[in-house]
């Protein structure tokens, strides 16, 4: 295997200390909300969803005004008394609408859920433990129907536009999250991440999605799409916003989070599908992405994985997730099809097929594919790839049975790997000036989540984000 070696040295050091530094120019979250009031920020959150010019109809679909009055209230009378229950404390957060609600049905983007369900008897662990660490919960965000399309489109309550340009797509499933953080409806929004629910989205509206390894956070109170795949992760302005949300779903005690120094970090630069099929704008942010971090002091090597071009081979019959979908949701396909988005329906359709040998020889698969990657990426301290191949489709060219078909792949493929191979990862914003938005996708081995933050952090502040 030909490798490319790239080294850099005293010409890093200088670029690093021309770099911009972290937060010019912007405010993380978390800082907002240590020197303004919570009540302020919150009328400002509620006035940008009631807007009417806005995506705040399509975008937020239950809003808890008054509810989320008296919790910003409450925050800032502990902020007066000196008390304080960790970095959420007062932060202004949306979740999607798959989530449990105490005395609300849970819609996950369906009209049909929001027919079938009964209330839910309680909040998911998640909203449980964001609420009880202060975060205010301001609205629940639109999604992609049953969490099943990357592109974003909902034809039920509507497509909020991407920030960047209205007329394009936001991409999915946790389309209304990221535009309610690009377009400052909230400072945190929590999504699902199935085969890059979160990251697709983060990336094409220009902000940060964190998909933790799996098994980090619960699942318990969200309406599943695949339980072999399904994580939860958190979409905002900044890495450390994202960082501690993710602590907090994930039950850990606050501790400060600090950058690393990208001096002598080993990236392995992903070659063959990953790199297959991008844009003109995608490969040429992509490519300056690299030279920024490798004027940094990194080490970067390009790295081609065969173990990449096993995965459309083992899911020849059927891909794992789409199997999934299909038992959870095939009463509702019999009865009910009708009332599904054609295309997340043509895509549940696609589990129909598969025999229970065939699954179990799929899932075998996978868990000697997940252990043949984790030998690859512990000799990195991340892969990087681009986070999608396009930048954001225009929705007129997306939601054609034959957009979605060609659009689809283009937005997923390289997320979706990390889910499949039980990975951790996060997209960041590359540098833009002007245009449509990009993301880089940083890859870790499974728990190694805040090594992996950490990093995030420095090419974070490397990009001047």
């Amino acid at each position: 295997m030909k490798r490319r070696q790239f080294l850099c040295f005293a010409a890093g050091a200088a670029a690093m200390l021309s770099a911009p530094t972290h937060g010019q120019g912007q405010v993380p979250v978390t800082a907002v909300a240590r020197t303004r009031a919570s009540r302020d920020r919150l009328e400002e959150a509620l006035a940008r969803i009631a807007d009417p010019r806005g995506e705040g109809a399509r975008a937020c679909l239950t809003v808890y005004a008054e509810a989320s009055r008296a919790a910003a209230d409450a925050a800032d009378a502990r902020a007066r008394a000196g008390i304080t229950l960790g970095p959420l404390d007062g932060v202004i957060l949306n979740i999607k609408d798959l989530f449990d609600v105490a005395g609300e049905p849970t819609r996950a983007g369906s009209k049909i859920l929001l027919e079938e369900a009964a209330p839910a008897a309680a909040d998911a662990v998640v909203v449980r433990r964001l609420r009880a660490a202060g975060a205010i919960l301001a609205a629940k965000n639109n999604m992609s129907e049953f969490a099943f399309t990357i592109i974003g489109a909902n034809p039920h309550y509507g497509t909020p536009g991407n920030p960047a340009d209205r007329v394009r797509v936001p991409g999915g499933s946790s389309s209304g999250g990221a535009v309610a953080v690009a377009d400052g409806m909230c400072e945190v929004a929590i999504g699902s991440d199935t085969g890059g629910s979160v990251r697709t989205p983060a990336a094409l509206c220009g902000i940060v999605g964190f998909k933790p390894s799996k098994y980090r956070v619960s699942t318990e109170g969200a309406f599943p799409l695949s339980y072999a795949l399904d994580s939860i992760g958190p979409i905002a302005r900044t890495v450390k916003a994202c960082a501690e949300a993710d602590a907090v779903m994930a039950g850990d005690e606050p501790r400060p989070l600090d950058p690393v120094s990208l001096s002598d970090l080993r990236f392995g630069v992903i070659q063959g599908p990953p790199q297959t099929g991008l844009d003109a704008t995608v490969s040429e942010r992509f490519g300056q992405a690299l030279a920024m971090l490798g004027r940094s002091g990194c080490r970067l090597r390009d790295e081609k994985i065969l173990i990449l071009d096993e995965i459309p081979r083992v899911q020849a019959k059927g891909p794992l997730i789409a199997v999934e979908a299909f038992a959870i949701h095939e009463e509702r396909l019999n009865t009910r099809a009708q009332n599904i988005d054609p295309n997340v329906r043509t895509t549940l359709e696609r589990g129909r097929a598969m025999s229970s040998a065939d699954l179990v020889r799929l899932q075998r698969a996978r868990a000697r594919l997940i252990s043949a990657m984790d030998l690859v990426v512990q000799e990195f301290d991340a892969l990087i790839m681009p986070t999608t191949k396009i930048v954001a489709p225009l929705l007129t060219e997306s939601t054609t049975p034959e957009g979605f078909t060609a659009k689809t792949p283009l937005l997923a493929g390289n997320t979706a790997i990390c889910n499949f191979l039980d990975l951790c990862a996060i997209s960041l914003p590359i540098p833009r000036a002007g245009g449509l938005p990009t993301g880089l996708m940083l890859v870790a081995r499974n728990g190694h989540d805040r090594r992996l933050l950490r990093i995030a952090m420095a090419v974070e502040r490397l990009f001047g984000g």
